[in-house]
């Protein structure tokens, strides 16, 4: 690695391995040289004012791939960091080890639960604790909660600068929807998130994945910006690919794939990529609904139990209330096994496709329309959500990359989008 340059505000140096040895020129706190075995892809050697918590004004970190060291000059650690996050994720590269301080671990520990999820294995050595710091003393030194906040707001000032990917934030919507509710099915751009298969709105931060709590927090702040709706007062369905619904105001089960209320201002929401996002909405009582609707929840009858609720717990009629199928994959895409594809030509035989063949085509939509009319909802209450324009348009998520997520197509590592509605 070439020489370190001398500058008080250096924070930090990401250091390539080599087959033994790591080594590191001269800096400004008087450390000439570290040497240690490294079994990792990656290591970042952390110095110098990282270990009071001190954040400067700019960072240079020196970044090592193979035989290729690169550098990164930014304006603030978080800058840093979320560059380094790009530059590793395109190399595919999940275990890092940091060597630096006791205070220093604990400051790169707050960026690393904002930007990272447990798809990275971190690794930290403590080194410098026996170094002094000049850019502030001991008593002047930052408290781990004053640090994690300040991490907090500076990260997210930093991503809210970030520029939109694949273009403008497009909600869907559906007429059939009462003016008197806010609504609406979000796609894949006009987000932050650039994981291929995530990129750009995606909505769900699973921790098996690669994007970031942080960064699906600036997604969701950015669709409610668009949508009119606060992030923080969005709830989002717990799934489990059941028949459970959560009455709000009432105490939360661990999971449920149904969510009703009658709160005013309260945003519900169903994620899908693949599996449907239903809305249900009363105009009369003034009652809503989300559900979460997977092959498995069609079965065991989640869109029913959602209007069962609705009826239940608020005194909605069946007849009163519309329902919108959200973006989900369709029969051109989606087989079954063929003992679920039965269940599924049980409920009716236009639900499925080819019912002899090993894997047959189910309809998981139609299946979902045929449930609701048995169960009193109006036929003409129930709708499929278009494409502004093309009232003939299926939205398959699975045939249609340039607008949404799909599991089916894009494997365990997909995106998320949901359908979301509230009582205004």
């Amino acid at each position: 690695v070439s020489p370190v340059s001398e500058q008080d505000s250096l924070m930090g140096k990401f250091i390539k391995k080599s087959d033994s040895l790591l080594h590191v020129g001269k800096t400004a706190s008087g450390l000439n040289e570290i040497s240690a075995n490294c079994s990792n892809p990656l290591e970042i050697l952390c110095q110098s004012n990282v270990t009071c918590g001190y954040i400067s004004s700019n960072q240079e970190m020196f970044i090592g791939f193979s035989n290729s060291p690169q550098v990164l000059c930014k304006s603030s650690l978080s800058a840093a960091l979320y560059s380094f996050k790009k530059a590793i994720d395109k190399k595919d590269i999940s275990n890092v080890k940091i060597v630096t301080s006791s205070r220093g671990r604990g400051l790169f520990q707050v960026y690393q639960e904002l930007l990272f999820t447990s798809a990275y294995n971190f690794e930290y050595s403590i080194m410098f604790d026996n170094l002094s710091c000049e850019c502030c003393p001991p008593g002047q030194r930052t408290d781990s909660s004053a640090q994690a906040a300040d991490a907090k707001r500076e990260l997210g000032t930093f991503l809210q600068h970030l520029p939109a990917l694949k273009g403008d934030i497009a909600i869907l919507r559906s007429s059939l929807i009462s003016d008197c509710f806010g609504h609406g099915f979000s796609t894949r751009t006009g987000g932050i998130s650039y994981i291929r298969t995530l990129s750009s709105l995606n909505l769900f931060c699973n921790p098996r994945r690669k994007d970031s709590r942080a960064v699906v927090a600036e997604n969701l702040r950015r669709l409610g910006l668009q949508a009119g709706f606060h992030p923080q007062q969005l709830n989002l369905i717990k799934c489990n690919h059941a028949s459970d619904v959560w009455v709000m105001g009432k105490p939360a089960p661990d999971s449920y794939d149904g969510m009703v209320t009658n709160q005013v201002g309260v945003v519900i929401a169903a994620p899908g990529a693949d599996c449907m996002p239903l809305l249900f909405t009363d105009p009369v009582a003034k009652v809503i609904g989300v559900a979460h609707a997977g092959w498995k929840g069609t079965l065991m009858g989640i869109a029913m139990a959602t209007v069962n609720a609705m009826v239940s717990e608020f005194g909605s009629r069946p007849a009163d209330i519309v329902c919108v199928i959200g973006p989900s994959v369709g029969p051109c895409c989606f087989t079954l096994e063929q003992d679920s594809a039965r269940e599924f030509h049980a409920i009716h035989p236009d639900c499925v496709r080819h019912i002899d063949s090993s894997r047959p085509c189910v309809d998981i939509r139609l299946a979902t329309r045929i449930l609701l009319a048995r169960g009193g909802i109006k036929p003409e209450h129930i709708e499929d959500i278009r494409i502004p324009h093309q009232s003939e348009s299926t939205l398959c998520t699975s045939c249609h990359p340039e607008l949404f997520f799909s599991h089916v197509r894009d494997g365990l590592n997909f995106g998320t989008q949901i359908g979301f509605v509230w009582i205004k």
